[in-house]
């Protein structure tokens, strides 16, 4: 006798079987999929996009300025840590905003490719054949024209059904047109989403190949610089994957600047006289000259030059008592933007061989800090500036001597002196003068320091986007496509011809917008008479409106 094993129980079962949870974990797949390359999906993803970058407008960048992050961290000691910890300084560079982008870009792959195949098969397909009953269409009009044949009146119609996609079908003693138009709406639909699908690319491959770099440039005559390292500017901002090392060389130089300015001081205009190097140039030499405005950028190379902002370098010129001299022209920084009165500071140390020791040469240093105005105007003993113009130049400054801290390797402010090396006592204040141009002031060491004029400076910015050209692209062709999108209405029309009495044909016709109903009434109204005129061969037609036309009619001249 054959003994047969029991079934196991388990067998099938949903809580035990290994195929049942491979099918819930699928489904559960595809039911994320669906959901996430919705469209729905897709707009709610391109507002919280919109919501995050707000806290970037609101907040501080770290890339951006990176002091104005620390002063802000300084001042919300309980707030801004923990905006740090969350990354609201780098918003642009976040994994949240980084994870909302990557999400969209995925979602508006997955909804738009589903949708792209949908319109390429419409495009293929005949036009539907017409309804049953086309009295029940929202537009239709019927009449019956003598003096015909079907075939003659089939032809006519479909003849001034030009640009209409169109088909015609025969069932018996019945001609159908069947007849399309308005496919550029959903292609304008289509060629908009595709369109922030490349701008987002664009966007995001300009943040992976794209730098930024800003420098200050002496006028009349200033050293000028090359852009082939980093290491030339004075902040470098660099895409992901930019390290430096193949920036494109230039070397420009500003010859002269000149600024125009209203009685009151605000500027109307600014304009740069440099020379520049690029590409075989720097081999043979040679300058190119170029006039450099605000927003009339030097492009070359792929890298963009902007003029950026001005300001003044105060000249300084320290005489020691042994008669040898150090001179310095350095930027100082515009504290009132309106009438340029900057800050700033100059650090000198002692020419070789004045002092043997070490520690008495760092004992002698001279250091500088004070303001300059352009156009100086004194209230008192105290300086400002009344005019942005470089008028009557002039210095308040306090002259220190002592250890400006140039060796202690700590990094130090390019606009004021170390404050802790004047609390230490190891930078003494040793006099504080007003000085115009060409005035000197002598230390009790017979140190002379005098104030030779100053010299206007540049702000300039190299940068080199390879995707700005196709962010400006997919921004003309989202325009464009929205804009077809909502200017082309997709519409149908189906002509019915059936054989009546001897020598008549009976004509009806539907119509039906598929998008906006707006202005499809007239323009159904005008296509029915340039369909229907002169189809009969004997000149004679009689035409029975449907009631749902009279009312329509009675309707729109109410």
């Amino acid at each position: 006798m054959m003994v047969t094993s029991p079934a196991r129980a388990d067998a099938g079962t949903p809580g035990k079987d290994p195929k049942w949870g491979l099918a819930r974990l699928f489904a559960g797949v595809r039911n994320t999929w669906r959901t996430l390359t919705s469209m729905g999906t897709a707009l709610v993803l391109l507002f919280l996009l919109a919501l995050a970058a707000i806290p970037g407008a609101l907040l501080p960048q770290r890339n951006l300025n990176e002091a104005k992050v620390a002063e802000y961290i300084a001042e919300h000691p309980t707030l801004g840590p923990w905006l740090d910890r969350v990354q609201a300084f780098d918003v642009f560079s976040s994994f949240w905003f980084t994870a909302i982008y990557v999400l969209l870009f995925i979602s508006l792959v997955g909804c738009l490719t589903p949708r792209l195949a949908e319109h390429v098969r419409s495009l293929r397909a005949t036009p539907v054949a017409a309804p049953r009953n086309l009295a029940r269409l929202p537009k239709h009009h019927q009449t019956q024209v003598t003096g015909a044949e079907v075939d003659a009146v089939a032809s006519a119609v479909d003849g001034r059904l030009r640009g209409w996609r169109r088909t015609t079908r025969r069932t018996g003693e019945t001609t159908e047109i069947s007849a399309e138009k308005g496919y550029l709406r959903e292609f304008g639909n289509i060629v908009f989403h595709f369109s922030l699908l490349g701008l987002l690319v664009a966007i995001a491959a300009g943040k992976m190949f794209s730098y930024e770099g800003n420098v200050i440039v002496i006028a009349d005559g200033g050293p000028g610089f090359c852009s082939a390292s980093p290491a030339a500017f004075d902040s470098f901002r660099a895409g992901n994957t930019v390290d430096g090392t193949s920036l494109y060389p230039i070397c420009v130089r500003v010859n002269d600047f000149e600024a125009t300015y209203l009685e009151n001081g605000q500027a109307i205009g600014f304009q740069a006289d440099i020379e520049y190097q690029a590409g075989e140039d720097l081999t043979s030499g040679t300058w190119q000259p170029y006039r450099l405005q605000v927003n009339e950028p030097l492009r070359v190379g792929g890298d963009r030059v902007y003029l950026q902002g001005h300001g003044y370098a105060p000249t300084l010129t320290v005489t020691f008592p042994d008669g040898q001299t150090r001179t310095q022209t350095l930027q100082w920084r515009p504290d009132d933007q309106t009438t340029l009165l900057s800050s700033g500071a100059m650090r000198f140390d002692p020419p070789g061989g004045i002092y043997s020791d070490e520690r008495e040469r760092r004992r002698n240093q001279i250091a500088i800090q004070g303001l300059f105005a352009p156009t100086a105007q004194l209230d008192g003993a105290l300086l400002s500036s009344s005019f942005p113009e470089l008028n009557d130049p002039a210095v308040a400054i306090d002259i220190y001597k002592g250890d400006t801290g140039l060796d202690t390797g700590r990094p130090q402010s390019l606009f004021t002196l170390d404050e802790r090396m004047i609390g230490q006592g190891r930078l003494t204040k040793m006099a504080r003068v007003n000085l115009k141009a060409g005035e000197d002031t002598r230390l009790e060491d017979g140190t002379v320091v005098r104030f030779d004029g100053a010299t206007p400076f540049v702000n300039l910015q190299v940068s080199h986007d390879p995707a700005q050209i196709w962010v400006l692209v997919f921004s003309m062709t989202m325009m464009a496509g929205l804009l077809v999108s909502l200017i082309v209405r997709r519409r149908r029309i189906w002509v019915r011809l059936t054989p009546g009495a001897p020598g008549t044909v009976n004509v009806e016709l539907g119509g039906l917008a598929r998008t906006d109903n707006s202005g499809w009434g007239d323009e159904f109204e005008r296509l029915t008479e340039r369909l229907l005129a002169d189809v009969s061969t004997s000149g004679g037609a009689t035409s029975e409106v449907s009631a749902r036309q009279h009312e329509e009619k009675k309707a729109d001249r109410a």
